[in-house]
């Protein structure tokens, strides 16, 4: 089981503690033995997917080799909204998609992103959320 560190580089309100974090990065298993959640705001997360992606704005998650996960406060916050979730089952599947990221799966492909959301699924629903590719309703 990974050892998972968690750090807030910003203000980060209503994001889950520490313990659910590690809980949902060790639920999707990990090829590394530590794993650092880093929990940032807008201008580091730019700069990061600037610098590493060559995207010039910031997005949701950025997972790294080395066992590094970036999460963009302010952009799961907006997406949780527009998504019609709770910012605890955003940050979830985040943390769960980043580690699958980091144990090899990948979705540039129909069939491989398919098989990436299957285990999305089954693990977010082991943890109690439901499907995060469900189209919400909304009144």
């Amino acid at each position: 089981m990974p050892r998972v560190a968690v750090q807030y580089a910003c203000r980060a309100a209503g994001v889950p503690g520490a313990s659910s974090l590690r809980v949902y990065a060790r639920a999707a298993g990990a090829k590394v033995a530590q794993i650092t959640l880093r929990i940032v705001g807008a201008s580091e997360g730019r700069r990061l997917n600037r610098t590493y992606r060559g995207a010039d704005h910031a997005t949701n998650v950025l997972a790294f080799d080395g066992g590094d996960i970036v999460l963009c406060h302010p952009v799961v916050v907006r997406e949780a909204r527009r998504q019609g979730k709770t910012l605890r089952a955003h940050y979830a599947h985040l943390v769960v998609h980043a580690m699958l990221h980091l144990r090899g799966y990948r979705h540039d492909r129909l069939r491989d992103a398919k098989r990436m959301e299957k285990r999305e699924i089954a693990i977010l629903s082991r943890l109690g959320y439901a499907d995060p590719y469900a189209t919400p309703i909304r009144a």
